[in-house]
């Protein structure tokens, strides 16, 4: 199993975002448009595999690429893939595979966590808001981090005491 992942979510110019999914293998840069609601189906997305789904999708529209996530669940590893697409509606069989990890459903949620608290963080939900063109995820956010804290209650539902390739 990959040891780790760690996901940063970087605003640009209004309503766009980089974000950048790395292990200690590998490493990939993704954009996402406000056009979609790329952060709230991400968060939703990881909720619904600590539920116990055996396979969810996300995606980030940069118009007209799309980045897609799709990951498989099976006890507690998830392989998760990440596609680049030339156009949002393409099948995942057109799609180019740009990153790969097999990893535990604690280290995805603790990344995920720990992504968003950090952009809470740097830019505050104000200035969120007027960066991204959308309110800050505080809602699916705090889905995932409740329902962490329900599946690991050793953790307090807390990432920031966590190795950063948690």
């Amino acid at each position: 199993m990959t040891p780790g992942i760690r996901i940063t979510w970087t605003l640009g110019t209004h309503g766009w975002a980089e974000c950048t999914v790395e292990d200690r293998h590998a490493k990939a840069e993704l954009t996402a448009s406000y056009i979609t609601g790329a952060p709230e189906e991400f968060l939703t997305a990881v909720t619904r595999l600590v539920q116990g789904q055996t396979e969810v999708r996300a995606q980030f529209e940069a118009e007209p690429t799309a980045y897609r996530w799709i990951f498989y669940r099976a006890g507690e590893d998830i392989w998760c893939r990440v596609l680049e697409l030339r156009h949002g509606g393409d099948h995942d069989n057109r799609g180019t595979e740009i990153w790969a990890s097999q990893l535990g459903i604690d280290q995805l949620a603790r990344a995920v966590i720990r992504c968003f608290d950090q952009v809470a963080q740097t830019y505050g939900e104000s200035g969120y808001r007027a960066k991204w063109g959308e309110y800050f995820p505080r809602t699916e956010l705090e889905a995932l981090r409740q329902l962490w804290r329900t599946h690991h209650p050793s953790q307090g539902g807390s990432a920031d005491n966590a190795d950063c390739f948690g």
